[in-house]
């Protein structure tokens, strides 16, 4: 019989409210820094009264990292794919004849230029070449160019669990044999559009957002991407940084933006993650939990580890990162992934910030403060609107 192939992650990515790279990304972790804060580069009617995850650079200062020149139709978008992108994939050269794949999620894609721009489009030419940037799709073109990936190329839109599907297709079209290489992950930047839509639901907070806390009242959306690369591990191009060794997926049909209360679809994406992997629950270390702080999500999915576990004292710890960075729709399960990754390098347990007390009807409790320990194992869970709920399991580079 032959031996099943083995994921590993030989890179990663990242950008976000907490740093401009994945060191600065841990440092913020370690030491409980957040990046949430009032609106400072967006155009919105919401500056000074909602708070966001906002990366603290410009879209012209963005593009002169990439060396991009100036007046190139590079939404913000795919400027903040390609930074987490190229951090990804140094030291990995792609021109070696392995067949590479880019799967790249997103749900803003170049609305945010559509927004800034549209006016412009109806009178005077000067903008117009951002036009077909505004499908999701059109930045992972851009990207794939710009990298020199050309053996496969294609877009996840799931909404909050985009990233974590990108993951997973990149997984198991290199299991199938389709791909040698695959770069995975996701980007989303602010946009009024979501701003305002997560606002009108009514589950935007007028503070910091407070995962899996009994007041919680909303989240706060941030902007982020983060990208991972995954190869054959028998002819990996690099010393595995990790392994992804489970996935799951799951729909539970309930609801356009609200998660079913007893969490079927969370719970049956776990479920089917560790039968990925041949793991037992108690196998894992930490759960790197979706948990925006919204009503909803929260009880959904305490729900959905209760039912995993039977019991709250059986629960290993678990903390939500969306504290930190905002809720970065789209760029979540990637941003995620990279945390989770973090979190078996450096055997440490991040912060959920803002909590002060259990939801009455669970009885759980996260994390709080940072947390030195043994991981071997990690959890990584994304759900998003339509009940498309993902789950990843990332399992340490020495086991």
């Amino acid at each position: 019989m032959s031996t099943p192939t083995r994921v590993a992650v030989t890179g990663m990515g990242a950008i976000s409210a907490i740093g401009m790279d994945v060191p600065a990304n841990y440092r913020s972790l370690q030491a409980s820094r957040h990046g949430i804060g009032p609106i400072q580069l967006l155009d919105s009617a919401h500056c000074g009264n909602l708070l966001v995850g906002e990366v603290g650079i410009t879209n012209d200062e963005l593009a002169q990292r990439l060396e991009i020149p100036a007046g190139e139709a590079y939404t913000r978008t795919t400027l903040l794919a390609l930074i987490a992108a190229k951090e990804a994939i140094a030291g990995i050269g792609l021109a070696d004849g392995k067949r590479t794949g880019l799967i790249s999620a997103t749900t803003v894609g170049g609305m945010d230029a559509t927004e800034r721009y549209y006016d412009d489009y109806l009178v005077v030419e000067t903008h117009r070449h951002f036009i077909p940037t505004h499908p999701c799709g059109y930045a992972t073109e851009q990207m794939a160019h710009y990298l020199g990936v050309t053996d496969y190329v294609t877009t996840i839109s799931t909404a909050c669990s985009s990233a974590a599907n990108a993951i997973m297709l990149g997984a198991r079209m290199i299991k199938a044999g389709l791909l040698d290489r695959a770069i995975v992950g996701g980007t989303d930047c602010l946009s009024r559009f979501t701003i305002n839509g997560f606002n009108s639901l009514m589950i935007y907070t007028d503070g910091h957002c407070r995962p899996f806390d009994e007041q919680r009242n909303g989240l706060n959306l941030g902007e982020a991407a983060a990208y991972l690369v995954l190869e054959r591990a028998d002819a990996a191009s690099k010393a595995p940084i990790a392994y992804l060794t489970g996935y799951g997926h799951a729909n539970d049909a309930f609801h356009q933006t609200a998660s079913s209360d007893n969490g079927d679809g969370a719970y049956l994406a776990m479920k089917q993650a560790l039968e990925v992997a041949g793991m037992e629950a108690a196998a894992i270390s930490y759960v790197n939990a979706h948990g925006t702080a919204t009503p909803n999500n929260d009880l959904a999915e305490g729900q959905a580890l209760l039912r995993i576990y039977g019991t709250a004292a059986s629960i290993p710890p678990f903390s939500s990162t969306k504290a930190f960075t905002g809720h970065t729709l789209a760029a979540a399960g990637a941003i995620e992934a990279v945390f989770s990754i973090l979190a078996l390098q450096h055997q440490e347990i991040f912060a959920n910030l803002n909590f002060s007390q259990p939801i009455e009807a669970l009885g759980i409790v996260p994390q709080t403060t940072l947390l030195p320990a043994e991981i071997n194992h990690v959890l990584s869970n994304s759900f998003g609107f339509g009940g498309n709920c993902s789950s990843l399991l990332f399992s340490n580079a020495h086991d």
